[in-house]
């Protein structure tokens, strides 16, 4: 499909980012996303539920032919998916795909950090919502060991990996006191520390505005210690706010969905492990490409880019509003956030 026949949604938005779930499972319960008072101990869709690499591939190649140049596999926790560096060693030779990424709350990236990088995969984001160990067993529901996480991460840096973006969640009463430590532990390394809104992804959270830290009261409280300025995005619809330390000691980012929503340059799609297309992170339904993914590749393409072209997505715009305030939401663990 050439560019000027590429699908732009009601909008007028391209389709440039895929997000891809691996699997559904995970090693932690985080209450913000995945609470263990709301999901089982064993949940997760069994091994045949799963797209197959080949239909991973297919799919893959589809999503490019669309404009997907950028693409992240997630899950839950994509190292939980068996062979995942033979996934990636596929996936990195596609003609036109220009990035993969992978999210990972890192306790399994020790051991698999040398695999993905000889497959191909060149950037890693780190789910790392505390450095204290207590406060980070409680976050993770107690399925999680810090000390887990840094080794994941200098294993990363040891392979090959050389600036990985570290993710914190921030929320009210919870987490706030990690802000300052982990920028002490990251300044000056090359890795970048991005700081979330807690959001109100998803039915499960126990989501409330008042356990949502504003990323201005972080960005004021952390130029106080350190003073910032504004750095360029990399990109039209990068989803942070990027700032730079003025004494040279890296970035920081913001990701503020909630306060400052960023709907109007919003290009991401995202496909549920079963092969389920979601146009926005806060979706109710998605459509299930599966049939059409097994009529082979040119119907996929022609499918997508009809239900592209209908998306008109932007619930963070309208949060609060009676048309999307009740409605319910998919689960994060089921498309990777």
């Amino acid at each position: 499909m050439s560019d000027s026949h590429l699908p732009y949604d009601l909008l007028g938005r391209p389709l440039h980012d895929l997000r891809l779930s691996v699997i559904d499972a995970c090693n932690f319960r985080c209450g913000y996303c995945m609470p263990a008072d709301r999901v089982p101990e064993d949940y997760g869709t069994d091994a045949s539920q799963r797209l197959s690499f080949d239909e991973i591939e297919t799919l893959v190649r589809a999503f490019v032919r669309l404009g997907v140049r950028k693409l992240r596999l997630t899950g839950g926790e994509p190292l939980l998916r068996k062979r995942l560096p033979d996934l990636v060693r596929r996936l990195a030779v596609i003609p036109g795909l220009e990035d993969i990424a992978l999210t990972t709350n890192g306790v399994l990236l020790a051991q698999q950090a040398q695999a993905l990088h000889d497959a191909g995969l060149r950037r890693i984001t780190v789910s790392l919502d505390a450095l204290d160990p207590e406060v980070f067993a409680e976050m993770s529901g107690r399925r999680g060991q810090v000390g887990e996480v840094l080794a994941g991460i200098d294993a990363a840096v040891a392979a090959g990996f050389k600036r990985l973006k570290i993710n914190a969640v921030v929320q009210r009463g919870v987490n706030e006191s990690q802000v300052v430590p982990l920028l002490e532990r990251f300044r000056g390394t090359g890795h970048v520390v991005r700081f979330i809104e807690f959001m109100d992804v998803g039915d499960s959270n126990d989501w409330r505005l008042e356990r949502m830290v504003p990323s201005s009261v972080l960005r004021d409280r952390i130029a106080a210690r350190w003073p910032l300025h504004p750095v360029q995005a990399d990109y039209r619809g990068e989803v942070a706010e990027r700032y730079g330390f003025d004494d040279g000691g890296g970035e920081v980012g913001f990701v503020s969905s909630v306060s400052t929503p960023f709907c109007g340059d919003c290009h991401r799609a995202r496909v549920s492990a079963d092969g389920r297309l979601f146009t926005c992170l806060f979706a109710s339904a998605g459509a299930d490409l599966r049939a059409v993914l097994a009529q082979g590749e040119d119907a996929l393409v022609a499918h997508v880019a009809g239900l592209w072209s209908a998306r008109g997505d932007r619930y963070s715009e309208l949060r609060g509003r009676p048309e999307v305030r009740d409605r319910r939401r998919v689960e994060m663990y089921l498309i990777g956030g």
